[in-house]
């Protein structure tokens, strides 16, 4: 499964972006168990979950994709890509 990802935690109320090749929910599991260490951001809470994926047909995209969302520094924006899907589309058609 490879695409871009947002893991949302209620304990931090943050939004997590990432970039995947591997399976998804292995992916959110490795983040909440910290195994990416204990000095990354998502190590700050263990209670992410999916809160968006977007599915792509190659990892450059994906990362285009998530460095642009980055890019926003908005949660607002983050949370309109999920309600207007005309905006995600844009985004995706635009990386």
């Amino acid at each position: 499964m490879i695409g871009c990802y947002v893991l949302y935690s209620k304990k931090l109320n943050k939004f997590y972006v990432g970039a995947t090749q591997e399976d998804l929910s292995e992916r959110i599991a490795k983040h909440n168990y910290q195994s990416y260490g204990k000095h990354r951001f998502t190590a700050k809470a263990s209670d992410w979950e999916l809160f968006l994926f977007i599915s792509t047909d190659d990892y450059a995209k994906a990362v285009r994709i998530e460095r642009k969302i980055k890019s926003m520094k908005s949660s607002a924006y983050i949370r309109n890509l999920r309600q207007y899907p005309e905006l995600l589309n844009k985004l995706v058609s635009s990386t």
